[in-house]
């Protein structure tokens, strides 16, 4: 083949090698761009509401082990276990000899101090007879009414038995005979409402107030959320632990609630100001648990470490000292990102 005829296909080789890497270095120039675009956004502050979380066990609002003040025979025992009752109830007759004879001697020392009261009156008797006969009177009338109270025993609030410990005709001996380390003959518990008793540090006691709202939630009712009220602050800050307890009132109205459910409390304290972000913004360092995001500052993009606040849905508060309100933080492409490294920003 002579040279005239191999010029024009050495021409036509180089003209197409030459448009290939053209076409290459397009395509790679597009890809780097596409690689270092990133899009920001401007750093604002936003009000919200800080909160603490805490567990604590739901505990009976009140509860009470009922029994005698002395020892006796316990006569009739007029509810059960799972009981629901009512304030002034009657929930326990004990034997009542001892309060008949104590009628007795009432009623004989009644009679009479109305006799002496009469003579008193017209001048008949000394004061010393009167005030003796008096005392006596006075004595009985107390002693009726203290056995009487002791005889039956009635409720003191709206209830649910939850402790049953005698039966009909055994012998009541005031020996402690519950968990509590108390005494009782059955045991009566308020659970409408209820409440949560937690510690918090000290450094919360000026910001906890009584009448404060709060949240619970449970993993007995996981797809619910229940109302809460701090109910007592105690004015004492427990000098080992550094704390001091909260407790939060429960209405649960419905009862479905009961003590002994473990409950996450959440306390809102305050207002106030704070940098909210995307989730997806912030980055996670490999193996460490250091969080950072991307700042752009002409056409660099400045890695930031920070620290991380409360969490909203997607969004999530960031803290650090180097950011600055108005700056631009990357929002996206930051994963591939490196701390200098030029970058471009779409729109």
């Amino acid at each position: 083949m002579g040279l005239n005829k191999l010029f024009p296909i050495l021409a036509g080789a180089v003209i197409l090698v030459a448009s290939c890497n053209s076409e290459k270095k397009d395509t790679t120039s597009l890809a780097e761009e596409r690689e270092f675009s990133v899009k920001v956004m401007p750093l604002q502050k936003e009000v919200i509401t800080r909160s603490i979380e805490y567990t604590a066990n739901l505990e009976p609002f009140q509860e009470v082990h009922m029994a005698p003040a002395s020892p006796g025979r316990v006569n009739s025992i007029k509810v059960e276990i799972g009981s629901r009752v009512v304030k002034d109830q009657l929930l326990v007759e004990m034997d009542n000899t001892q309060l008949q004879q104590s009628m007795t001697q009432f009623q004989n020392a009644q009679s009479e101090f109305l006799r002496i009261d009469t003579l008193y009156k017209l001048g008949s008797i000394s004061e010393q007879q009167y005030e003796q006969v008096k005392t006596q009177y006075t004595v009985a009338r107390t002693n009726v009414e203290y056995l009487q109270e002791n005889t039956t025993l009635k409720a003191p609030f709206n209830g649910i038995i939850t402790g049953k410990y005698f039966e009909d005709g055994e012998l009541y001996s005031g020996a402690p005979n519950t968990q509590a380390g108390k005494a009782a003959i059955v045991t009566i518990t308020q659970i409408r409402p209820l409440k949560a008793v937690i510690d918090l540090p000290e450094s919360y006691f000026p910001l906890v107030k009584k009448g404060m709202s709060a949240s619970l939630s449970t993993d007995t009712y996981s797809d619910r959320t229940f109302s809460g009220q701090v109910s007592l602050v105690h004015p004492t800050i427990n000098a080992g632990a550094r704390t001091f307890q909260v407790e939060i009132r429960v209405d649960n109205p419905n009862e479905i609630l009961r003590p002994g459910m473990f409950a996450r409390v959440t306390l809102e304290l305050d207002e106030t100001e704070a940098i909210i972000v995307p989730v997806n913004a912030v980055m996670q360092q490999e193996g460490t648990n250091t969080r950072y995001v991307f700042i752009y500052e002409n056409g660099v993009a400045k890695k930031v470490n920070v620290n991380l606040g409360k969490r909203f849905d997607d969004r999530i508060e960031i803290v650090s000292d180097e950011l600055q309100i108005g700056a631009d933080l990357i929002t996206a492409g930051q994963s591939a990102l490196i701390d200098g490294m030029q970058v471009n920003v779409s729109d």
